[in-house]
């Protein structure tokens, strides 16, 4: 994918997320929520960090299923039962995304739920990307 990351002056500055990505390609991957299920079904991890490591892993291998690599991603939303936690592993949680998936950041968003499908999951995460 050739993606143009987008930061106008006139907004806040961009932190771990970009505000726009045109993304030019061939192929839309659409990469369905994940959460930190391990592959036997069960949610691991027990703190908010690690639950993020491996839900961005999943959606990582999803899309390296599909052809992709994390550059390719143009959008990732991020569902949290708890924002203000999320907040407060922000820094952490930096370091486990561009360890992951680099520094090439998509449009992002951090959005409050009440619960997700698995009780214990405290984070899940979906997106698409643009393919070459």
């Amino acid at each position: 994918m050739t993606a143009e990351r987008i930061n106008p002056p006139g907004l806040s500055r961009a932190t771990g997320f970009s505000h726009a990505v045109v993304g030019t390609g061939t192929r839309v991957v659409f990469l369905a929520g994940q959460t930190a299920l391990d592959a036997d079904g069960k949610i691991t991890g027990s703190g908010l960090a690690e639950q993020f490591e491996q839900a961005l892993t999943n959606l990582l291998a999803a899309l390296r299923a599909a052809g992709g690599a994390p550059s390719d991603l143009a959008r990732v939303t991020v569902y949290a039962t708890d924002v203000a936690a999320y907040r407060a592993h922000a820094p952490e949680l930096g370091r486990v995304w561009r360890r992951l998936a680099g520094r090439d950041y998509p449009a992002m968003a951090v959005v409050e739920v009440v619960r997700l499908w698995d009780e214990e999951a405290m984070v899940e995460l979906d997106g698409f990307a643009v393919l070459p």
